[in-house]
């Protein structure tokens, strides 16, 4: 056993990741920032427009987070297909925010997620 004792934390949820920050001893007015960024969700849509898909990974991309797009997206961008949207909450929301920007397809997308993520807090 190392000196460190490294250990992996399981956190399902935003009540586990405000518990293991508070455990070790955080500021209490920082938990509320960190808690979001503990919480890794992966979210699966389908019949996404693969040039949704395209926006929507640009988008994810651009605040840390990933999205896996079928192989060929590029080559059917007008085709349908699934998609994994992978981040932690903190990302996530900051995505619904960027799609709620664009046109009605990928703001129809963003209040999809939101409910998603809403009911999976």
């Amino acid at each position: 056993m190392s000196e460190y004792n490294p250990e992996l934390v399981d956190i399902k949820n935003l009540n586990d990741a405000r518990r293991e920050i508070k455990k070790i001893g955080s500021d209490p007015q920082s938990i509320e920032i960190m808690a979001p960024k503990a919480v890794m969700r992966i979210i699966k849509i389908k019949n996404v427009i693969l040039q949704d898909a395209i926006i929507i990974k640009q988008d994810m991309l651009s605040v840390g987070g990933e999205v896996s797009v079928p192989k060929k997206t590029f080559e059917l961008h007008d085709k349908t297909g699934e998609i994994l949207i992978i981040g932690t909450l903190k990302q996530l929301s900051d995505l619904i925010a960027k799609l709620e920007r664009h046109y009605s397809r990928l703001k129809d997308i963003a209040k999809e997620l939101e409910k998603v993520l809403n009911d999976a807090k």
